[in-house]
């Protein structure tokens, strides 16, 4: 069942009665204080907004750090950062630069590795080492990347429906430049992302506390910075597209758990691509599998009734698989 807290329903009261929001979405309260770590990256100064929790019950000396996705914002981690919590970890969950509380500069060479070497700045600042990375969806990706590029700094992997199992390119999927992808992401308001989620995240399904995601994102789009939220949108749609992980599994050297939602069917350009193509995209079961027999010594863990966010749609259920996952791993 969902879980929900006083300052979620505070959340839906105001985005009820303003649906427009700045570039910093201030308007959205998170579930837990929101810190600021500025720093210069391209020359230019950051901040990068990020939650960082203590445990709840004797600290077990272990930090999961939550990576969201590209539609979604570190808030949307909110149902597993108690139970993470209670478990006795540190619990640090950021929002990426481009995203959501976090500075969505002019210009910007976004890529998997800059977000990742962010990240890595975040942590080095507040004193974390050999975190275990938990990443949804695009944050798969960029869980992947940090892995992959710091592994001696890596203790483990958790990927959530993870994209990027598949090269979307390499199997036929047109590109598209950055500029066109900024059209699109001009027409997007609430009505668009709801019937997207609906039938690519969900399977078709629906329950009225989705809302609100919908309503953070839409808001972003609406607002008077609308114009800096949709070009970091498309350029982390460009980056997602250009910058496959997906044949550099094998190299990925750290405990690694998937958790997939099997009923997701997530594949970018998609629509875009011939109806005989775009049928065979975003086959979770399929890709799920083969990524586990690519990645050495991966688990998988799959639930066949759920979508794109697991952790979302049926948060206990989820959370339990988490930390029985997470007590699972073999760490040093």
């Amino acid at each position: 069942m969902y879980r929900g807290t006083p300052v979620l329903a505070l959340a839906m009261s105001l985005l009820a009665t303003d649906v427009r929001a700045d570039a910093m979405l201030s308007n959205f309260p998170y579930p837990y204080p929101v810190k600021e770590h500025s720093f210069t990256s391209q020359g230019q100064p950051l901040s990068m907004a990020y939650m960082d929790i203590a445990p709840t019950s004797p600290p077990n000396g272990r930090t999961v750090i939550l990576l969201h996705g590209k539609n979604f914002c570190a808030a949307t981690w909110e149902s597993s950062i108690a139970p993470l919590a209670a478990a006795g970890y540190r619990v640090v969950t950021p929002d990426q630069i481009g995203f959501c509380k976090s500075t969505k500069p002019a210009t910007y060479q976004m890529s998997f590795y800059q977000l990742a070497a962010n990240t890595r700045d975040l942590l080095k600042t507040i004193g974390v080492e050999r975190p275990i990375l938990i990443g949804h969806s695009m944050g798969g990706m960029l869980a992947m990347r940090y892995a992959l590029s710091f592994p001696a700094e890596t203790s483990a992997l958790v990927l959530v429906n993870p994209i990027g199992l598949e090269d979307w390119s390499a199997k036929g999927v047109p590109g598209m430049t950055i500029d066109l992808l900024l059209e699109g992401e001009r027409a997007t308001d609430a009505a668009r992302i709801k019937t997207y989620q609906q039938a690519t995240y969900y399977d078709g399904r629906w329950r009225p506390e989705f809302d609100r995601w919908v309503d953070m994102l839409a808001s972003m789009y609406a607002g008077p910075d609308r114009e800096s939220v949709a070009l970091a949108q498309a350029r982390a749609s460009d980056m997602i597209f250009t910058q496959p992980v997906v044949h550099e599994l094998p190299r990925l050297a750290v405990p690694t758990v998937l958790m997939i939602g099997e009923r997701d069917t997530t594949a970018i350009g998609k629509n875009r691509t011939p109806p005989d193509l775009a049928r065979t995209l975003g086959n979770y079961p399929k890709l799920a599998r083969e990524a586990a027999e690519r990645i050495p010594n991966a688990r998988l863990i799959t639930f066949p009734k759920l979508g794109h966010a697991p952790h979302i749609e049926y948060p206990a259920e989820f959370d339990n698989a988490l930390l029985e996952a997470l007590g699972a791993l073999s760490l040093p």
